[in-house]
């Protein structure tokens, strides 16, 4: 490392308190520097904490060819940072902190205990014994005049704080009451940092349900189905809700889905309610029950169909179902439901949009703000649930890291551990 830094330059504020940026955080105080980590709440890490109430779901163990693909039209551009910080390495420094991993049935990976509190705790320990310095409810209000960050505190009172470098890891707007509002878009963008507007990814959409259906089954899963639209097809599972469906596989079309409803005001899902069996298939089972019986009985009998599932065919191809077998089997098949709209960023898992890809140079500094950098979610990138939102926010903390300390002279640890 270079010792010849002046002092002054040694000293890097990072602002925002969750994955990216603790990491971030730990890598340049182990590089020497004297790091600070702001944070509007009163605790840190509040969304991991969210994050891992189900499992906290580290990463995934796909092959990483598969594994980059889940990022879209952002894969190009994540795929130098992934490798970089992969899968495995984050599993390493998991494992690092006494929490080692384990990879469940469908390829996610997970930590032993199945929490995040026990990984914070271990975490906070090491950025304590490290030296880095906490300063909560500190709220960033953008720069003053001579490019200090300026923070609200919580009598009222405002602070400037001036650093050799700044990281922002503020998070997108997803979950606001957990500290990421969004805030830092207008500020950044009339610095002239180009913004792609902040939009809700991972989240679920609308469905006209009749009274009856929502009352009955609002709250009941649909279990090993198959969702298809616009030719890409998820298996999975989803959730009945009040207000339409959720779920991993239908956060896994969420951004498609999204952008039709933009464009059309409406998207048309097709549900494969009973993808083990072909058409043809179905319609041998259904054609070979006994006459006289119920529809329910002959659906449940004949596809293994629960009753959430047998409603739903009556809630998306109307009254009366058909009863003949090749008609019957093709709607078991394709269940046509409208999504009529989309829930909001508040109970979004996470955020699409953000600072634009070509706003950063390839050392995550902003350009038109030359010592800032940026990582995490606040970048316009989205995926799906199943351990790729973690991954690339840490594997984005870690280049920020590298890129301030290159930025003020220094070297940086070879493994982040």
């Amino acid at each position: 490392m270079n010792t010849d830094i002046p002092p002054a330059l040694k000293s890097v504020t990072i602002i925002g308190a969750g994955p990216a940026g603790l990491i971030a955080a730990e890598r340049l105080a182990m590089a020497g520097f004297a790091v600070t980590v702001h944070d509007r709440m009163p605790s840190v890490g509040r969304k991991l904490l969210m994050a891992g109430r189900g499992g906290l779901n580290l990463t995934h163990s796909e092959p990483i060819e598969t594994f980059l693909a889940r990022y879209g039209e952002s894969a190009a551009r994540l795929a130098s940072l992934i490798a970089a910080f992969p899968p495995e390495a984050l599993r390493q420094w998991s494992e690092a902190l006494g929490e080692p991993t384990f990879v469940g049935s469908s390829g996610r990976v997970f930590p032993r205990s199945l929490k995040a509190s026990p990984l914070l705790r271990a975490w906070l320990r090491r950025l304590d014994t490290v030296g880095v310095r906490f300063a909560l409810r500190q709220d960033w209000r953008g720069f003053d005049a001579y490019g200090a960050n300026v923070f609200a505190l919580p009598d009222g009172e405002m602070t400037a704080v001036k650093s050799g470098a700044t990281l922002l890891a503020l998070g997108g707007a997803s979950w606001p009451r957990l500290g990421s509002n969004g805030a830092w878009a207008s500020i950044l963008s009339d610095r002239g940092v180009a913004i792609t507007p902040l939009r809700p990814a991972n989240v679920g959409f609308r469905a006209a349900w009749s009274p009856m259906f929502r009352e009955r089954f609002a709250g009941t899963p649909l279990k090993t189905i198959t969702l298809g639209f616009e030719g890409q097809t998820i298996r999975g599972e989803a959730l009945i809700t009040q207000y339409g469906i959720e779920g991993g596989a239908i956060y896994a079309l969420s951004a498609p889905l999204r952008e039709a409803i933009a464009r059309a005001g409406s998207a048309r899902l097709v549900i494969d309610l009973c993808p083990q069996r072909s058409q043809a298939e179905l319609a041998q089972r259904i054609a070979a029950q006994k006459p006289g019986q119920s529809l329910a009985n002959l659906l449940r009998k004949a596809a293994a169909l629960p009753p959430v599932a047998i409603n739903l065919l009556r809630e998306t191809a109307g009254q009366p179902l058909p009863r003949d077998a090749d008609s019957l089997a093709g709607l078991i098949k394709a269940a046509p439901l409208v999504l009529t709209g989309i829930e909001g960023l508040e109970r979004a898992i996470s955020t699409a949009g953000g600072v634009s890809w070509d706003a950063l140079d390839e050392h995550m500094m902003l350009k038109a703000l030359p010592g800032v950098f940026v990582a995490g979610e606040m970048i316009d990138w989205e995926a799906p649930t199943g351990g790729y939102l973690l991954q690339a926010s840490f594997a984005t903390g870690v280049a920020a890291a590298e890129g301030i300390a290159a930025w003020l002279g220094a070297e940086m640890p070879a493994t982040p551990r």
